[in-house]
């Protein structure tokens, strides 16, 4: 039997006060361990981009990079990590954003995009925008474009859709 997106989103289990008490977090860890259900992912992205003149995969850390990787396999072409600052050897430019409470910083290396690039961004979870949309510009400041920015889940009710209204975002599996 081939295993479907039903299926993956099936095996998410909810578990409730993660990171902390009022927040309902969606673990997709079920669904990577099963090989038919991680398959059913990557074969999702991979017929999606399959012939798309895409020239590299930036993942954020530290989800994305497991379907980054994998997928980036899959089409034959790049991956590129955006990191938290401090994490990536080599010259970066970073880029700043807001959270519920601080900021955060990201990173990439100076020499990850050749200019005008076309580049999907990929991540586990889609939920407020703002660490996609931090990744987005990152990618722009390096000289890449954005394809598309794509998940494997989307979170509707935080709205994090409206951050990243400037670009195609695809998300198969919606709570």
């Amino acid at each position: 039997m081939t295993a479907t997106m039903a299926d993956v989103k099936a095996a998410i289990r909810d578990v409730p006060n993660f990171p902390k008490a009022g927040i309902l977090f969606k673990d997709i860890t079920p669904a990577l361990s099963d090989p038919a259900l991680f398959r059913a992912c990557i074969d999702h992205f991979a017929a999606r981009h399959r012939g798309n003149p895409l020239k590299k995969i930036a993942a954020i850390e530290s989800r994305g990079f497991i379907f980054g990787a994998a997928l980036a396999d899959r089409l034959g072409i790049g991956f590129v990590p955006i990191r938290k600052k401090g994490k990536l050897p080599h010259k970066t430019a970073e880029m700043t954003y807001n959270l519920e409470y601080g900021t955060a910083t990201i990173e990439a290396h100076l020499d990850a995009f050749a200019p005008g690039e076309n580049v999907l961004l990929i991540d586990d979870v889609l939920a407020t925008g703002g660490t996609a949309a931090a990744a987005a510009a990152l990618v722009e400041k390096l000289g890449g474009r954005i394809f598309e920015v794509a998940f494997l889940i989307e979170l509707s009710f935080l709205n994090g859709r409206s951050k990243l209204a400037r670009y195609s975002l695809h998300a198969p599996i919606a709570f």
